[in-house]
């Protein structure tokens, strides 16, 4: 789970085991595999860091 900041500035955790695919348009957009877009304030550079945290975090621990 990473957290992210949508464009109204409320926090929410997205699931990054559902991530298809992120584009920048000039916000980030992210589209879930069931379809479901989200436009938040994070750069692409600081979703895949976010996710590759997470991920390491799972395979190597806190």
């Amino acid at each position: 789970m990473i957290k992210l900041t949508g464009l109204d500035n409320k926090e929410y955790i997205l699931n990054a085991d559902h991530i298809e695919r992120v584009e920048h348009i000039p916000e980030s957009v992210i589209t879930l595999t069931n379809g479901k877009k989200y436009l938040v304030k994070e750069s692409n550079e600081e979703i895949i860091r976010k996710v590759i945290e997470y991920k390491r975090k799972i395979y190597t621990g806190p």
